[in-house]
């Protein structure tokens, strides 16, 4: 998928209400995140975005691979309506935050998702929740035991929102040939300032040329032409929601970023 496409791909995140079996969720919560889900993604749809990212949006976190039945349970249920809503062009990822991998491939394979992103595919990083230390291995035996299609797409963060560390060119560049031969498909990469951002990208084209690079967010319609320069797409969160970090999609918001980087 993300080889595959001669544009640019933009892939706007549909940020959920609490799942059932976490601390914030209440009675109503599962039932609105469908709701949510289906209009968020109607709205990339007529925007023109290439695609969404189901992502949990919990408040409270594992640190680690492992996840309640449940969480996975809704967010495939969710996947499935919003994967018979739209054209099979229209590419559908989902993300368990904030680093269960293997439930996102169970929750990927009962709905025909395209892809899941991992915050530590290899390696490990800091985060409020405890430290996030990457398993490889588990995650790569399960995604072949569970026979996922071969052009199932991962996205692995080496350098991002989630995925932290001191900037060094070599340790990135090795972070970006582990998580491939851990079954990553493609780097994401952010950085809040500009021309650092540029820097990682272009460290990873360097050592890995043939690699597709998706922007973790920081992203809008200012400077979106700037910082897709040497990549094959992004992330785009916030900036769709107007500013709201878990708002809604307005799809004019969408269809005026879209435009501009169609133009490039």
């Amino acid at each position: 998928m993300f080889k595959d496409r001669k544009e640019k791909i933009i892939i706007g995140l549909v940020h959920l209400r609490p799942m059932p079996g976490t601390p914030y969720y209440k009675e109503g919560d599962y039932d609105e995140s469908i709701e949510k889900a289906l209009k968020d993604v109607a709205a990339l749809v007529e925007g023109g975005a290439d695609g969404c990212l189901l992502q949990t949006s919990d408040r409270i976190y594992p640190a680690t691979d492992d996840t309640d039945y449940v969480r996975a349970t809704c967010l495939a249920s969710i996947g499935t309506e919003v994967r018979k809503a739209v054209s099979k062009d229209f590419i559908v990822g989902v993300q368990i935050m904030w680093n269960c991998i293997t439930p996102s491939l169970a929750v990927a394979k009962a709905c025909k998702a395209d892809f899941t992103r991992c915050t530590a595919l290899v390696g490990k990083t800091e985060s409020p929740y405890g430290t996030i230390v990457a398993d490889p291995l588990k995650v790569l035996t399960y995604k072949n035991s569970i026979c996922m299609s071969e052009n199932f797409d991962m996205l692995a963060e080496i350098a991002g929102y989630h995925f932290k560390g001191e900037y060094s060119k070599e340790n990135l560049q090795t972070l970006a040939g582990q998580a491939i031969r851990a079954g990553a498909t493609a780097i994401e990469i952010l950085d809040k300032d500009e021309a650092m951002n540029e820097r990682k990208v272009l460290d990873v084209k360097e050592a890995f040329p043939d690699i597709p690079v998706i922007l973790g967010g920081g992203t809008n319609a200012e400077n979106a032409q700037r910082r897709l320069k040497y990549c094959e797409g992004a992330l785009v969160g916030t900036y769709f929601e107007d500013g709201n970090w878990g708002g809604p999609i307005n799809p004019e918001t969408v269809k005026k970023y879209m435009d501009i980087v169609r133009a490039m």
